[in-house]
C-alpha cells in the first residue's frame, strides 16, 4: 500500500487533534495532562469553537498549556483562575471559557474563587486535575493528599491530627445551587478516556447554553511526585485513589 493510499479519509482510523501543535511537551512520561489536553482540543474541534475558546491557565504543571493548544490563552496568578474565567465569560459571553487547573491551585490557594465563581453560576468549566500532590513545584502535600500518603512534606504520611483531611472539592461543588454539571473522570484506560471525553463536551455545552457552572475533576496519577512507575502509578490510583475520590458525575441538573 503506498503512503497516498494509507493517508485517504476513507482509511484514516485516528489523527492528531488540529489544535494540538507539535511542540514537545515537558509533562513526565506517564502523566494524564497530555491526554487530557488532547480530549479538550478535540471537543474544541468537534463543537467548532476553534476561534472561540479561551482557556485560562494559573501556576503549575498545567501553566504551559498554550504550548501546545492552538487556542487563546489568559495566564492567571496562583489560584485566581475562576475569577480570571468570570470577566472574561462576562465580557464575551458567545466565547467558550474554561479554566485548567491542578489540585494545589485549585483547591489550596484558589478555594474561595473556585467555590464563589461556581456558586455564583458563572457559564464557565472548570477542569480539574487531581493528583493529590504537589507535582511541579517537588511533591509537596496538597489539600487533596490521602490521609497516610507520603509527600515531600509529609515524610511519614498524611497525619489528620496535624494536617487535617483531604477536601473533596467536587463533592463541596455538587452543593452549590449555581452548578449546573459536577463530574469526577479518569483517564488511565480508553473506556475511562471516552467518559472523561463525553464529560467535558458535556460541561462546555452547557457554558455555552447559560446553564450555569461546570467542574470537571479528573483523578491523574503523578509517578515523578510519587515516585513509581507509570503503571505502578496507575496501579496506586485504582487501589487508593478511586475509593476515596469515586468516579462518577455527582450532579447534573438535566
Amino acid at each position: 500500500m503506498t503512503k497516498e493510499e494509507i493517508i485517504k479519509p476513507e482509511n484514516l482510523v485516528y489523527k492528531k487533534p488540529t489544535l494540538m501543535n507539535d511542540n514537545p511537551m515537558h509533562y513526565c512520561p506517564g502523566c494524564s495532562h497530555g491526554v487530557v489536553h488532547k480530549l479538550i482540543a478535540e471537543v474544541i474541534e468537534e463543537m467548532g469553537m476553534e476561534e472561540k475558546t479561551v482557556g485560562v491557565s494559573p501556576v503549575g504543571c498545567a501553566v504551559f498549556a498554550y504550548n501546545y493548544l492552538d487556542i487563546d490563552w489568559q495566564e492567571a496568578a496562583h489560584g485566581r483562575a475562576p475569577a480570571v474565567a468570570t470577566a472574561i465569560k462576562r465580557l464575551w459571553p458567545e466565547r467558550l471559557v474554561f479554566t485548567y487547573q491542578g489540585d494545589g491551585d485549585l483547591a489550596c490557594i484558589g478555594t474561595a474563587e473556585t467555590i464563589h465563581a461556581l456558586n455564583r453560576g458563572e457559564n464557565i468549566t472548570i477542569i480539574f486535575i487531581n493528583n493529590a500532590i504537589y507535582g511541579m513545584t517537588g511533591g509537596q502535600m496538597a489539600p487533596t493528599t490521602l490521609v497516610g500518603m507520603k509527600t515531600a512534606t509529609c515524610p511519614y504520611g498524611r497525619d489528620v491530627s496535624v494536617h487535617g483531611y483531604p477536601l473533596k472539592m467536587t463533592e463541596i461543588a455538587a452543593t452549590l445551587e449555581g452548578t449546573a454539571y459536577v463530574t469526577r473522570q479518569a483517564v488511565h484506560t480508553v473506556p475511562a478516556i471516552r467518559k472523561a471525553k463525553k464529560a467535558i463536551r458535556k460541561a462546555f455545552e452547557n457554558s455555552m447554553n447559560g446553564k450555569g457552572s461546570n467542574l470537571v475533576e479528573i483523578v491523574s496519577t503523578c509517578n515523578s511526585g510519587w515516585k513509581m512507575t507509570p503503571q505502578a502509578s496507575n496501579d496506586w490510583m485504582m487501589e487508593h485513589m478511586f475509593p476515596f475520590y469515586p468516579l462518577g458525575d455527582l450532579k447534573d441538573k438535566e
